[in-house]
C-alpha cells in the first residue's frame, strides 16, 4: 500500500489578519462549526473590502475544507478570487486560484488541475517559487491518481529543481516522496529509494527547526512505510519486517493509531508474503478494526483485500471470496479502478462459478481504465496548453490595450495643446481688446482734458469780458456819478434835487447791472463744480425719448466731482452706460435708480436697481456687457456684485476705494 504525504493547504495564522473574529478549529466541530463559519461569512458580505477582509475569506475557506465541506470552501475560495481581481491583488488571486483548486481536490480533478496550472504562472510571475513548486506539486498530485505516472515524474522534476536553494522543507520532503512513490509505479524500484532517502534526509534537516517533533515522526514513519512498500516488491521481505517491527511501540499506538494500523498491516503483508503466518491474521484483523473506528474507507478498503490475500495463501477459498467480494463492492463504491481490477483478478482465481464473470470485468474495466488514462493524458495536456494559448491572447489583447491607450493618451495630449493655444489665442485677443479699451478710455480721457481746457479758456474770457465791462463801463459810470454828486452837493436849489434823483436812479441801474454779472458768474461757477454731473443727466434725461423705462438719478450732495480722479468719471460713466444699455435690451423694467454716493473710509459707491424681469445669476453665463462692467471695476480694484432672481428685477452694486485728489 502505498503512502504519500499530500502537501495541501496550511492553515492561516492570526498573524495574517487583525480582526476580532477568531475561532480554533478545535473548539467546534461538526454542523456547529459549520453553522459558526456561515454566520461569519454573511457577516463579511456586509465589510469593504480590504486585506483584512480577503484573509479572512481564505481562512474560512481552510476551516470549511478540514471540515470535509468542499462545497462551501469553494464558494469562499471564489469570493476571495473575485475580491482579489477586484484590486489587482496578483498575490491574492494566485492564492485564491490555489485554494479553489484544493477545493475542487478529488471530486473534479481536471478543474483543480486548471486551477493549480494558472495559479502557477502567476507565483512564476511574482517569482515565488516556492508556491510556484507547490502548484506543480499539486499537478503532479492529480496525475499521479489518475494514473498517469510518467507526466507526474516530469511536474515533480520541475519542482524539485526549483526547490533547490528553498527553505520550505515539508514541500521537499512531499515532493521527493511522490517523486517515490511515482517511481514506483514506473517499476524504477532502486531510483524510487533513492528518493525516498533524499525525503528522509530533509526530516534530518526538519529536526533543527521549530517544526513539530510528532509531525517529523509522522513523516519518517511514512517514508518507512513507503521503503518497506519497496522492499516488498523486490522480494526482500526481511528487511521491511525488520523495519517495521522497529516501528511498533504502545506509545506510538497512543499518539498515532491510524498510522499504527497502516504500519502492522503492512508488517503483516511483509510477514505474509515472506510466509511467516504466524500472528498474521490477527495483525490483519486487529489493523483493519482500528481504521474502521477511524472511519477511513480507503484503509478499510486496502486491510481488507491484504486479509482477502491471506486467506489465499490459507487456501481457505469461502472466507477469501466473502471478503474480496466486500472489497470490490467497497472498491466500485469508492470508485478506486485500481483495487477494483485488484479484487477482480484475485476472484476470477477463486470463485470457480463466476470466473468468467469475473475475468470479462476485469477486461472491459482494464480497457476502459486504459481509455480513461489516455484521454486523461490528454485532457491535461489540453489544459496546459489552452491555458497558455489564453495567456498568449491576454498578451495580444494587452498590446492591443497598450497600444489604444498610447494613441489615446497621443490625441488627449493633442487635444490638450490645442485647447492651450487656442486659450492663449483667446487670452490675446482679450489683451488686445484690454489695450484697445484702455486707449479708447485714454482718448475719452484726452477729450475730456481738451473740453475741460475749452471751459477754462471760454471762462478765462468771459471773466477778461466782465472784467472789461466793470473797468469799462460800471467804473466809468461810477466815476462820473460820484465827481456829479460832489459837483451838487454843495447846492439845494430844487432843479439841483432833481437831477440829484437822476443820478440816484443811475446808481440803481448800475446796481441792477453788477448783480446781473455777479449772477452770470455764479452760474459759471456752479457748471464748472458740476459738469460731470452735467454730463449724467444728460445721458439719462436722454433715455426719455428712446425708452418706456423710467430713469432716476440720484447723487449725494456732499459728493464734490473735482476731487475724484477722471480715471473713476470715466468708468463710472461706461459702466451706468452699459447697464442702462442691458436694462433697455433685456429687463422691461418700468424704473430704474441710479445711485451715487460717498461713504466713509474714501470709499465711492454706485449702485443701480430695477424692477424688470431678471435673471438666474448661477446658470445664466454672463454676456460682453456684464464682463465689460465687471473688468472696468477690477481694473479700479472695485468691488462688483450683481444680485437678481427670475422676475424679481436686478440690482448692480459697485464700490470703489478712492486713492487720490483728481489729477487733471
Amino acid at each position: 500500500m502505498l503512502v504519500i504525504f499530500s502537501c495541501k493547504k496550511t492553515e492561516l495564522t492570526g498573524s495574517e489578519f487583525n480582526t476580532v473574529i477568531s475561532f480554533d478549529r478545535n473548539n467546534l466541530e461538526g454542523k456547529k462549526k459549520e453553522q459558526y463559519l456561515d454566520s461569519i461569512v454573511a457577516l463579511l458580505k456586509l465589510q469593504k473590502n480590504d486585506s483584512t477582509i480577503r484573509n479572512l475569506y481564505f481562512k474560512i475557506s481552510t476551516e470549511y475544507y478540514y471540515n470535509n465541506n468542499l462545497e462551501k470552501s469553494l464558494s469562499t475560495s471564489l469570493v476571495a478570487l473575485h475580491l482579489s481581481k477586484e484590486v489587482n491583488d496578483k498575490e491574492g488571486i494566485a492564492k485564491a486560484l490555489f485554494y479553489v483548486g484544493d477545493s475542487y481536490g478529488n471530486i473534479k480533478k481536471d478543474s483543480a488541475y486548471f486551477y493549480y496550472v494558472q495559479a502557477e504562472k502567476l507565483y512564476y510571475q511574482l517569482s515565488d517559487y516556492d508556491n510556484m513548486s507547490k502548484m506543480l506539486f499539486n499537478k503532479a498530485y492529480v496525475l499521479f491518481y489518475d494514473g498517469n505516472y510518467i507526466e507526474c515524474e516530469v511536474e515533480i522534476s520541475k519542482a524539485l529543481k526549483y526547490l533547490k536553494e528553498s527553505k520550505d522543507l515539508r514541500l521537499i520532503y512531499s515532493c521527493n516522496t511522490l517523486m517515490g512513490n511515482c517511481l514506483e509505479k514506473l517499476d524504477n524500484y532502486d531510483k524510487a529509494l533513492w528518493y525516498h532517502q533524499l525525503a528522509l534526509n530533509s526530516l534530518e534537516k526538519m529536526k533543527l527547526t521549530d517544526i513539530d517533533k510528532k509531525e517529523i515522526s509522522d513523516y519518517n514513519i511514512t517514508s518507512i512505510i513507503n521503503i518497506c512498500n519497496l522492499y516488498d516488491l523486490k522480494g526482500e521481505y526481511s528487511k521491511s519486517i525488520k523495519k517495521l517491527k522497529g516501528l511498533l511501540s504502545k506509545e506510538f499506538k497512543e499518539k498515532s493509531p491510524r498510522l499504527y494500523a497502516n504500519v502492522l498491516s503492512n508488517l503483516a503483508y511483509s510477514k505474509m508474503k515472506n510466509k511467516q503466518y504466524h500472528n498474521v491474521y490477527v495483525m490483519f484483523s486487529k489493523s483493519l478494526e482500528m481504521v474502521e473506528k477511524s472511519g477511513d474507507e480507503l484503509d478499510v478498503l486496502y486491510k481488507k483485500i491484504h486479509i482477502g490475500e491471506y486467506f489465499l495463501t490459507q487456501k481457505d477459498t469461502v472466507k477469501a471470496i466473502k471478503i474480496l467480494r466486500e472489497a470490490n463492492q467497497l472498491a466500485i463504491r469508492l470508485k478506486n479502478s485500481n483495487e477494483i481490477l485488484t479484487s477482480l483478478r484475485l476472484l476470477s482465481g477463486l470463485d470457480k462459478k463466476q470466473s468468467l464473470y469475473y475475468s470479462n470485468e476485469y477486461i472491459k474495466l482494464s480497457d476502459s481504465i486504459n481509455i480513461v488514462q489516455k484521454n486523461a493524458h490528454e485532457k491535461y495536456a489540453r489544459i496546459e496548453y489552452e491555458t497558455s494559448r489564453i495567456e498568449d491572447e491576454n498578451k495580444i489583447l494587452t498590446n492591443k490595450n497598450f497600444n489604444i491607450l498610447i494613441i489615446s493618451f497621443v490625441l488627449i495630449l493633442l487635444l490638450v495643446i490645442v485647447f492651450v493655444l487656442r486659450y492663449f489665442k483667446y487670452k490675446n485677443k482679450e489683451l488686445k481688446f484690454l489695450k484697445m479699451q484702455q486707449k479708447a478710455n485714454e482718448e475719452i480721457y484726452l477729450l475730456l482734458t481738451d473740453q475741460h481746457e475749452n471751459i477754462n479758456v471760454a471762462r478765462d474770457n468771459e471773466k477778461a469780458k466782465i472784467a472789461k465791462e466793470l473797468h469799462d463801463g460800471i467804473m466809468n459810470k461810477i466815476y462820473g456819478v460820484r465827481m456829479n454828486l460832489g459837483f451838487f452837493n454843495a447846492k439845494s436849489e430844487s432843479e439841483i434835487v432833481e437831477k440829484r434823483k437822476e443820478y440816484i436812479s443811475e446808481l440803481q441801474n448800475i446796481e441792477n447791472e453788477i448783480r446781473t454779472i455777479s449772477h452770470d458768474l455764479s452760474r459759471g461757477s456752479f457748471f464748472e463744480g458740476n459738469d460731470f454731473n452735467v454730463l449724467l443727466l444728460a445721458l439719462i434725461d436722454n433715455q426719455k425719448e428712446i425708452s418706456t423705462t423710467r430713469f432716476k438719478y440720484r447723487n449725494d450732495e456732499k459728493l464734490d466731482w473735482s476731487t475724484i480722479q477722471n480715471i473713476y468719471k470715466i468708468n463710472l460713466y461706461r459702466i451706468i452706460q452699459e447697464a442702462i444699455l442691458n436694462i433697455n435690451k433685456y429687463a422691461n423694467a418700468k424704473n430704474c435708480d441710479i445711485i451715487i454716493q460717498r461713504k466713509s473710509n474714501n470709499r465711492l459707491k454706485l449702485c443701480i436697481t430695477d424692477d424688470g424681469e431678471g435673471f438666474d445669476v448661477e446658470n445664466k453665463k454672463n454676456g460682453i456687457g456684464l464682463l465689460n462692467m465687471k473688468e472696468r471695476a477690477n481694473l479700479l480694484k472695485g468691488h462688483f456684485t450683481i444680485v437678481s432672481k427670475i422676475g424679481m428685477g436686478t440690482k448692480i452694486q459697485i464700490i470703489f476705494y478712492l486713492n487720490s485728489v483728481a489729477q487733471d
